[in-house]
């Protein structure tokens, strides 16, 4: 039976417990930072060039300008650090624009100076016999075959820049065609891929005959995804 005393002083601990304060709610997580314009659709392309979605893109690997951390390097010069998965075009003595890229195992595979032969808008793909060897599918990409020509689902993207060292082809690409959410990682296949806005922005700033540096990897990290 309930007396008054034990209402008394149940009514007193749920009076308390009312007055406690309460935990906050957690607030949900604040939206992601917008892309920049720049990484916007491409309507001026001859295919199409797919908006990069908000939020899948570190800001960090956002194209942007960045004190030069190469000043003895000429102005032109593109630097590429596969282990930092960044690409630097030096600008002037102490400026230098920033890309984000991802590496594939032959971005690790290879260092040194080259010279950029050329560049290629919507370069054609032509699949190496070592490719088809493992991906018999690709057989009618072949070289032989005359290879991929541009556009959507091409592995080169939008632009390559092909390095040549002493006259001779490095095989060596700088490309795009690198999806958003592989950026800054390293991947199973390809050299060094970029944003398709990017490489589109770096093919307009550089000129053939440039100077390219590769430095050499001290790490191989494991490739997160096939490519």
């Amino acid at each position: 039976m309930l007396t008054r005393r034990a209402f008394m002083a149940a009514a007193s601990a749920a009076s308390l417990a009312a007055c406690a304060p309460q935990p906050p709610e957690a607030l949900p997580p604040p939206p992601p930072p917008p892309m920049p314009a720049r990484y916007g659709a491409l309507f001026t392309e001859p295919h199409p060039v797919p908006a990069v979605p908000d939020g899948i893109v570190d800001p960090i690997l956002w194209g942007q300008e960045v004190e030069n951390p190469f000043p003895f390097e000429a102005p032109g010069t593109i630097v590429v650090d596969p282990d930092a998965a960044f690409l630097h075009l030096i600008t002037a003595p102490d400026r230098a624009l920033r890309y984000g890229v991802s590496v594939g195992a032959a971005g690790f595979g290879w260092n040194g100076t080259a010279r950029l032969q050329f560049r290629r808008k919507w370069p054609v793909w032509k699949a190496p016999d070592s490719m088809i060897a493992r991906r018999p599918e690709f057989a009618p990409y072949s070289v032989a075959n005359g290879g991929m020509p541009g556009g959507p689902g091409n592995p080169l993207g939008a632009r390559a820049l092909y390095l040549f060292q002493n006259g001779q082809d490095t095989l060596y690409r700088i490309h795009g065609a690198c999806e958003p959410k592989y950026l800054g990682k390293a991947v199973s296949s390809g050299c060094i891929r970029m944003l398709d806005q990017d490489v589109i922005d770096l093919h307009d700033r550089v000129q053939d005959g440039g100077k390219v540096v590769v430095m050499a990897s001290l790490r191989h990290a494991p490739f997160e995804q096939p490519y």
